[in-house]
């Protein structure tokens, strides 16, 4: 850009100089008001090896003994996924949401779009969205479609991160969003019944919720039957092995994060949300649905049934503008399913329920530790680690090679000592002792420190 350019864009937008420009849009108290303290340019090797240095410093689920979960798990993922997702026809298309795709493409959409739709008991699934808390939002967005209402009310046990996604697209389209507390670890029935009126336009909770604690799916279902809301459940899918499906307990929207199902966690991401429905909502459902049919001599084919976007649709009756649908990576859910198949589901979830109850007695039989309810748990569960610094607490069992768990006051003012910890059928009976060993001696000695800081 030169000296003219410059000059003559300031002069579009009617300003002297870059200095009044961000004197008049940027508040004088956030400014920093002196050049940025960067260290002077370095050449290429250097640039390398410290980034190579500041990498070194993350700290990785085979770095350490984690039960750390909270919506993301730290699964096997086996290597038949890598292998297969690693084929060309799979790895390297463009994004493939176009009709000309493949018909290989095609039909893993449709095989995966069946898998999911066994799985939640809901008869229709799309091809993938994003992630777990954009297709609870694009529900909010299906419902606010089907009913015209303007409030949704919403479980606390919901994850925080789809109640913050939920929150930020109702206000887009002017949605007011009502959330109910938790009472005994799940949802208040009491206060969830009265919350849903007339203007009600959907309802979301989480299966099993952000506690650990399983829902009465069938009865906060019930509970918006004679209002017109949509009755939206998010699911981990694991679970959904030993769990009654979504489909038989009322449920008209069945949504999750797919990450679960053969995606290793990668530092967050990338990863895959899965959306179901009724036959009711098939045309309301946000992203792209992938069909059976056969050509015209008969031969079984695939095709890309239908797109609701506004690329395809008029703009105002398109259920989202997803561009992508995370088709890789919900391939490898597809894959990972086929690889456990009905029977190794189910006996994953046992595994997962029977090392669950396990871990949680032996920590709750630690002085200093409590249960944060008595509620059902299947993977994942809460304690409170009365009076402590659960962050310190955090500190010193990762400086031991654990790590215990996610902190819930992050996300819950009401439970400032609680801690989730999480299990996946790679943390063996022995990693949970040591985590029994190491919580056990970390909360004595916070509690030591701490008394010795007020004597």
């Amino acid at each position: 850009m030169t000296d003219a350019d410059l000059a003559e864009m300031l002069s579009a937008i009617g300003v002297s100089s870059i200095q009044e420009l961000f004197d008049r849009q940027i508040p004088a108290d956030v400014r920093l008001g002196r050049p940025l303290d960067l260290p002077a340019g370095l050449p290429e090797q250097e640039v390398y090896a410290h980034l190579r240095d500041l990498a070194a410093r993350n700290v990785s689920a085979e770095d350490e003994i984690t039960f750390l979960g909270a919506g993301m798990y730290d699964h096997y993922v086996p290597a038949v996924i890598d292998m297969l997702l690693g084929r060309s026809e799979f790895l390297t298309p463009y994004t493939p949401y176009q009709p000309e795709v493949s018909q290989g493409n095609l039909q893993a959409m449709f095989e995966y779009q069946t898998a999911i739709s066994e799985l939640t008991g809901l008869p229709v699934s799309n091809a993938s969205v994003y992630e777990g808390p954009s297709a609870v939002a694009s529900a909010g967005y299906l419902a606010r479609l089907a009913n015209g209402k303007p409030k949704f009310v919403v479980s606390r046990g919901l994850h925080p991160h789809s109640r913050e996604t939920l929150a930020t697209y109702a206000h887009g389209f002017g949605a007011e969003v009502v959330e109910v507390p938790l009472k005994d670890g799940v949802t208040d029935h009491e206060a969830w019944a009265a919350a849903i009126d007339g203007d009600t336009g959907a309802v979301f909770f989480q299966q099993p919720n952000f506690l650990g604690a399983v829902e009465d799916a069938a009865a906060l279902s019930a509970a918006a039957k004679d209002s017109p809301a949509v009755v939206v459940g998010q699911y981990d899918p694991i679970p959904l092995g030993i769990l009654k499906p979504p489909g038989e307990c009322g449920v008209d929207v069945c949504v999750g994060e797919g990450q679960a199902l053969g995606n290793r966690l990668d530092f967050g991401g990338p990863s895959f949300g899965f959306f179901a429905a009724t036959e009711a909502y098939l045309r309301r459902m946000p992203g792209r649905i992938a069909g059976e049919t056969v050509d015209a001599d008969g031969r079984r084919g695939f095709v890309l049934t239908l797109q609701t976007r506004e690329q395809h649709i008029r703009r105002e009756k398109a259920t989202s503008n997803i561009c992508t649908a995370q088709a890789l990576n919900a391939l490898a859910g597809v894959v990972y399913l086929s690889w456990l198949g009905r029977q190794g589901l189910v006996e994953l979830g046992e595994l997962l329920l029977q090392r669950t109850h396990y871990a949680r007695e032996q920590l709750v039989a630690l002085d200093g530790v409590a249960a944060l309810h008595e509620q059902p748990v299947v993977r994942e569960f809460a304690v409170s680690l009365e009076g402590v610094d659960v962050a310190a607490v955090i500190r010193r069992c990762q400086d031991a090679g654990v790590n215990p768990g996610y902190a819930l006051g992050r996300e819950y003012d009401e439970f400032p000592d609680g801690l989730l910890v999480a299990l996946t059928e790679q943390r063996s009976k022995a990693d949970i002792d040591r985590l029994v060993e190491v919580l056990g001696a970390a909360v004595a000695a916070e509690r030591g420190a701490t008394v010795g800081a007020s004597a």
